[in-house]
């Protein structure tokens, strides 16, 4: 008797990345937007309901993104806590590390003032031009804000409400999940309008201003570069060879490969499967990285954190709204907070940095625009950045908890123990989780939006 043949695992078509598109699109936007605003600057300053109108969009989801990433990521915080002297060390690490980059960002800003004398103005619906009924009947479309901070405050405690249930909190855990999957699609679908708004934005300021809009925003990019930099070479660099004797050029080199892969996606994430593998074969045990670099994803962003001040400064600054100390303090701990969702899907960077704004002076919400269409330029730098403090993180916990090979990692970076590329191919699955029809996997660890996995802590 034979048996039945096995029933094929039916196949679900997997949408293309089009990222690259949307890319490129915003890229041709700014410059088009520039070349407008230089050459016709009436007609350029005639633009900004453009950007008006994405800043309102981006407003729009401020609230549920808050509020998804941060009940999602005490959730986060409590399991990598659970996993022993590893997770705690790792927390512990992520929060100081974090904290020391929106430091960072904020005594550059202050050093350097980017966007100082731009003199934007917020869209203002009660001044009536003549020949803007249409601009606000489409503002009007568009939902107001929710105060971010009494959000802000119901998360947490929600977050820890449902981290006191239990297992019993899962159910609830994997269904906000699921609603987390539903916002961040819906904010890639307003992020396929950036170049519209950046287009908007950028020939609005341009025509207003002329080449100081152009310089200021050169000056917050070459800032924020320069300032990732030294992070990387001063900082983690110190770190690196303080503790573990490793050169941070050495470890840069030996992940070249993926240094380039983030540069061609402008994300981190494509690049996660690799560095686990590389993470294991440098030396470091596979429960120490199997902890360490998921939960850096969510809670290691170093380039973000830089540039999450650094942004909220020029736009202060553009805005003639100059934060005092303690606002900037407010920020700083605000962003200590909601940073920890600002990874892994376009848009929730700006969404973060809106929030901060938001939360302490909504009109500085008005300038969002002109960030719309620079964000790009400066997402490489945030990625590799991101990138190189996970690894960086990864090696000096494993040498904390006596889990690191230094002998196994001079023979790797020395280049006398080659790195197999076929070792990528285990670890390009998460856990080995099972992820079925509905994108949520097994676990509940996982959800996928537009192909791309999001992590319960909520990814950038």
């Amino acid at each position: 008797m034979t048996a039945a043949p096995r029933a094929a695992k039916p196949e679900y078509p997997k949408s293309k990345d089009r990222s690259h598109w949307l890319y490129i699109s915003v890229i041709a936007a700014v410059v088009l937007g520039a070349a407008v605003g230089l050459l016709f600057p009436e007609v350029g300053k005639s633009f900004k309901p453009l950007g008006d109108a994405f800043v309102a969009l981006i407003k729009m989801m401020i609230a549920p993104v808050i509020f998804c990433t941060i009940v999602l990521g005490i959730g986060s915080i409590a399991k990598a806590a659970t996993v022993g002297k590893v997770g705690g060390l790792a927390l512990g690490y992520f929060l100081v590390m974090s904290t020391f980059a929106l430091g960072l960002g904020l005594v550059v800003g202050n050093l350097v003032h980017p966007g100082e004398g731009l003199h934007l103005t917020a869209y203002d619906p009660s001044k009536k031009a003549a020949g803007n009924g249409t601009v606000d009947f489409i503002m009007h479309i568009i939902p107001g804000s929710i105060p971010v901070l009494p959000v802000l405050f119901v998360a947490l405690l929600v977050g820890f409400a449902l981290q006191k249930m239990g297992p019993a909190a899962k159910p609830l855990l994997d269904g906000l999940a699921l609603v987390q999957g539903v916002v961040f699609r819906v904010l890639m679908m307003i992020m396929w309008v950036a170049p519209i708004g950046a287009f908007g934005a950028i020939a609005a300021v341009v025509g207003a201003t002329g080449w100081s809009a152009i310089g200021a925003m050169a000056l917050l990019m070459g800032a924020f570069y320069l300032t990732c930099i030294l992070f990387i070479v001063v900082v983690l660099g110190t770190l690196l060879k303080a503790f573990t004797g490793v050169s941070i050029f050495k470890l840069m080199k030996y992940l070249a490969r993926e240094y380039l892969l983030i540069f061609a996606t402008s994300s981190s994430e494509s690049a996660l499967p690799r560095l686990i593998a590389k993470m294991e074969h440098v030396g470091v045990s596979k429960p120490v990285v199997g902890v360490t670099v998921p939960t850096g994803y969510s809670f290691n962003l170093d380039g973000t954190a830089i540039y999450l001040t650094m942004a909220a400064l020029f736009v202060s600054n553009a805005m003639g709204m100059e934060m005092s100390l303690g606002q900037q303090i407010g920020l700083l701990v605000f962003m200590i907070i909601a940073s920890k969702g600002a990874a892994g899907v376009t848009g929730a960077g700006l969404a973060t940095l809106a929030a901060g704004l938001q939360s302490h002076q909504p009109a500085l919400l008005g300038g969002m625009g002109v960030i719309v269409g620079i964000d790009k330029f400066m997402s490489e730098a945030r990625a590799l950045t991101n990138f190189t403090g996970n690894a960086v993180a990864t090696v000096l916990v494993g040498n904390w908890v006596g889990e690191f090979d230094r002998k196994q990692a001079r023979e790797v970076l020395d280049g006398r123990l080659p790195f197999d590329e076929n070792s990528v191919v285990e670890h390009g699955t998460v856990r080995g989780a099972e992820i079925d029809q509905q994108g949520v996997d097994q676990h509940g660890d996982a959800t996928y939006v537009d192909d791309q996995k999001v992590s319960v802590a909520a990814r950038v």
